[in-house]
């Protein structure tokens, strides 16, 4: 092909259909004709997210016995060794401000998520925008969505614009294809919709085959890879959420939620892998489960409620219990994710090249309800910013602004502090 005088397509460029709009993934003919070899599909942007876990993690079967580049995964992390190269895992971080305010257990839960991405003690301080919303105001305002806010079990959120105003938290995955792809249609049409056979990609089929008849080769398996990701989302949706409500203002649970933990999951981390495919927003956030919460997960093979069970009395068979439970989740949450993101093509590499995925809690013994000594495991290659393979030992205290501050700074966020950050992590 002479890439002199190849079409060139808009990175911004919809396939739209009767009240749909179909974003495209990052394709070679993206790139304007003579800037850039075939292979090299332009200057990827970076993404990031946010995965919340409430009630900290039991230390010894978390943390890896060694530092450096040659520790042994441990027991919770075990399901993230494929990845190696791709993954750190930081201990010692401390959330000091969550300490503040009345020393209530309920109190220590709140301030647990309240604090963990925006630092500062509710009530106190400066005003707290979190972490996920500074890097959405640099790096996600060319994007349909700024940032996008989801949930595995109620609606508490992590992400704040003000101390008053945190972002909702959507836990439907019916609501959150149809947010991505929905081009602005009301209830009605939803629901009409709905009431058709046609999915998305049957709606928009003529344009697509148009657009498939000028791509070159390696474009088209980009989009019937992309296609193929979508109508899978799609028919799992089909088969969950067709009683789901036409009103957007849902319950805690409403009808469309999936009752398996891992299905929910999954489906909910597909979504934010084609958001982030298709650019349509590059921050998101996720809430593992509320603080407190005692849904039980009997696929764990631990039937005790999580919040019960959080409360180990430091007897070994319990602490061994909440260690599966954490193991499970990090599984079918963490690991799930990112081996999706290292599956996605993304420019001249994968989506997990591209992006920065922090997991982690801020709650560290949840026996205590401490918050020092945090679980804390990052993924991504953040655009060749991140170089992974390593258990990095903060000193223990070290606040969480400070590896907040280089976080931002790794997806092109530039910030002289964060909260209560007096530093920065080598990282």
């Amino acid at each position: 092909m002479n890439y002199l005088t190849k079409k060139h397509i808009s990175r911004r460029q919809l396939i739209r259909g009767s009240g749909v709009a179909l974003a495209l993934p990052l394709l070679e003919s993206m790139v304007p004709a003579g800037t850039a070899r075939a292979a090299d599909l332009g200057t990827p942007q970076s993404r990031l997210a946010c995965i919340y876990i409430p009630h900290g993690a039991v230390q010894a079967s978390w943390e890896p016995s060694s530092v450096g580049s040659n520790f042994e995964f441990s027991p919770t992390l075990k399901s993230l060794e494929p990845f190696r190269d791709r993954v750190n895992v930081v201990s010692g971080l401390a959330l000091p401000v969550a300490y503040d305010g009345p020393p209530s257990a309920g109190e220590h839960h709140n301030r647990s998520y309240r604090c963990w991405i925006t630092c500062v003690a509710p009530g106190t301080g400066p005003s707290p925008t979190s972490m996920d919303q500074v890097a959405a105001d640099h790096i996600g305002q060319a994007t349909q969505l700024p940032s996008l806010e989801l949930s595995l079990e109620g609606r508490t959120s992590i992400s704040y614009r003000t101390p008053n105003n945190p972002l909702p938290m959507q836990v439907n995955p019916r609501v959150v294809f149809e947010r991505l792809f929905g081009d602005g249609s009301s209830p009605q049409q939803l629901a009409a919709r709905r009431a058709q056979t046609a999915t998305i990609l049957d709606v928009v089929r003529q344009e697509l085959t148009a657009l498939h008849r000028t791509l070159p080769a390696g474009d088209r398996i980009r989009m019937e890879q992309y296609q193929n990701d979508v109508r899978e989302v799609e028919r799992r949706l089909s088969i969950e959420t067709d009683t789901l409500p036409l009103e957007l203002d849902l319950p805690d649970r409403p009808a469309g939620v999936p009752d398996s933990f891992e299905e929910h999951a999954r489906i909910m981390f597909d979504l934010i892998a084609l958001s982030w495919q298709a650019d349509l927003t590059r921050v998101s956030t996720v809430m593992l489960a509320q603080e407190l919460s005692n849904r039980a997960f009997p696929e764990s093979g631990v039937n005790d409620g999580f919040h019960n069970c959080s409360h180990h009395m430091d007897i070994a068979e319990n602490m061994a219990r909440l260690a599966r439970l954490q193991e499970y989740h990090l599984r079918n949450t963490m690991t799930y994710f990112i081996a999706k993101l290292n599956a996605t093509p993304d420019g001249n590499g994968s989506l997990l090249d591209h992006s920065l995925v922090m997991y982690g809690s801020g709650m560290g013994n949840s026996q205590d309800h401490n918050h020092s000594e945090l679980p804390l495991v990052l993924a991504g290659g953040a655009s060749g910013r991140m170089v992974g393979g390593k258990h990095v030992r903060v000193a223990s205290g070290t606040p969480m602004s400070n590896l907040l501050v280089t976080l931002l700074d790794k997806v092109g966020v530039p910030v002289d502090g964060f909260g209560d950050s007096n530093d920065i992590v080598d990282i």
